[in-house]
């Protein structure tokens, strides 16, 4: 009769860590049948199901244990058991699990693995603590077991991450997602064309997109995504787990993988070119250009120690000072700022008709996540596939189209590694060209009505640096170096 019947509740947990254990249909079906087999009714809104996943180590992260434990501690508890597949499922921290059971057991509600039968009396209870005490060692140990294992995973180029924003996740591999890969594609676009990151950031929030968080988009954000080699196809991993925005962390593995890129090595590398020229532009240093500050901010260096020329109020003239000075490590070497901005005007004036200039040529940026042996590993891998189709063939397994279409694809992903693999040739400058940017900045650099913010950044764009001196018979030098 099925008044007569117990009341019991199910909690069901499944790792992804434990290949060997029973998906959560399978749980319940276990479940439901020890349920009917000793008598107990097992209602439907008394199935708690963690999301797949869970770890066991801790209850705060288990929403659903939460929930089971309040309802058995309700007075009356709403059953008499809690019936699990393993006492794992449980809890893998012996010192929570005897905890939780204690109290459980004080309001009248016992814990039951369907698949771990006990005795009854003293002896069952130490079979219990020795079963705890196994999970809980398990579980400490799988952490390093997990750990290799991941590691091995991407060694062979397979994920182990979430997918990042442009692709999800299905049967262990990325898939570009049709919603995001265009937002991706737009970002690397935009920035290898000139946009700035802010730029960028700012269009991205304005058009509603959102990160792989849900949240608006950031700064670090955008840099990530254009560090990532995993849009060009490859696959990024740190076996310490905490690689974070490290993108060169010691010891981390970079392999060519098996998803579909979104970026092409075209586009990559004129990506990496326009961070490596932003970078120059705009190196790290204790001071950020100021909007409406001056001309030369940042530009200018003392000829004599190195240091950056600063502003100064030298005897109530606005001027440029080493800042070594201040700190009475280098000699005065003020010079007024009208002054040191006419004399670099005429200097980029003379070299426009001039036959000689300080010109440094800026080489193509490498790829320093892509080292030649991952580049190797990835050429031989598909050099391993196409072997493998030939056989296929050779062996009735495909056809001859299938072999065709297999060898082009395998073909085509060799040639594009081989393309990033080939450093970029040196560049040469063209002088004639390059005087032609300097006579069409002139008349900028020269209008009033052009911002000093704005000029800085002209003059950033093909200014390396301005060496100032002063030599003891007070005599002025100005070298400017230019880089193209």
């Amino acid at each position: 009769m099925e008044e007569n019947k117990k009341i019991a509740a199910a909690y069901i947990r499944v790792s992804t860590d434990d290949q060997l254990e029973y998906s959560p249909d399978s749980q319940l079906k276990v479940i439901r049948q020890y349920a009917k087999n000793n008598g107990y009714l097992l209602p439907d809104d008394l199935v708690f199901v963690e999301d797949e996943g869970r770890s066991g180590r801790s209850s705060k992260n288990r929403p659903e244990f939460l929930r089971i434990i309040g309802a058995a501690k309700k007075q009356p508890a709403a059953f008499e058991v809690i019936l699990i597949w393993k006492y794992s499922r449980f809890a893998r921290n012996q010192e929570e699990s005897i905890v939780y059971k204690n109290m459980l057991r004080r309001n009248g509600v016992e814990v039951v693995s369907v698949s771990e039968p006990l005795p009854d009396g003293p002896y069952g209870k130490l079979i219990e603590r020795i079963i705890e005490w196994m999970d809980e060692f398990y579980s400490i140990n799988l952490s390093g077991e997990v750990r290799r294992g991941m590691t091995e995973r991407a060694a062979r180029g397979k994920p182990n991450a979430y997918a990042p924003l442009g692709y999800t996740m299905a049967d262990g591999m990325y898939h570009p997602d049709p919603e995001t890969a265009p937002v991706v594609q737009m970002i690397f676009q935009d920035f290898a064309a000139g946009m700035s990151k802010t730029r960028i950031v700012q269009k991205l929030n304005d058009l509603g997109y959102r990160s792989i968080r849900g949240n608006p988009f950031e700064l670090r954000t955008v840099d990530y995504i254009l560090h990532n080699p995993v849009y060009i196809g490859f696959v990024r991993w740190s076996p310490d787990g905490r690689a974070g925005r490290d993108f060169q962390r010691e010891g981390s593995i970079v392999v060519k993988g098996e998803h579909e890129p979104l970026i092409s090595p075209e586009l990559w590398k004129a990506v990496k070119a326009q961070l490596a020229k932003t970078g120059q532009l705009y190196p790290r240093s204790p001071r950020q250009i100021k909007s409406g500050e001056y001309m030369l901010h940042g530009l200018v260096r003392c000829a004599q120690c190195g240091a950056v020329m600063t502003l100064s109020n030298g005897g109530g003239l606005l001027g440029m000072q080493c800042q070594r000075y201040n700190k009475g490590t280098c000699t005065s070497h003020y010079v007024r700022l009208s002054r040191i901005n006419q004399a670099v005007l005429d200097q980029i004036r003379a070299d426009i008709n001039g036959q000689s200039m300080h010109i440094r040529v800026r080489q193509a940026a490498q790829t320093p996540q892509l080292d030649a042996a991952a580049i190797q590993r990835g050429i031989e891998k598909e050099q391993l596939k196409l072997q493998r189709a030939k056989e296929a063939f050779q062996s009735g397994v495909d056809t001859l189209e299938e072999y065709r279409e297999n060898k082009e694809a395998i073909l085509a992903a060799i040639r594009r590694l081989e393309e990033i693999s080939q450093p970029p040739p040196p560049r040469t400058v063209d002088l004639a060209a390059f005087r032609r940017i300097l006579s069409n900045a002139l008349p900028v650099l020269e209008d009033p009505a052009v911002s000093e913010e704005e000029k800085n950044l002209l003059l950033r764009t093909f200014i390396e640096k301005i060496e100032f001196s002063r030599d003891k018979d007070r005599d002025e030098q100005f070298r400017v170096f230019y880089y193209a």
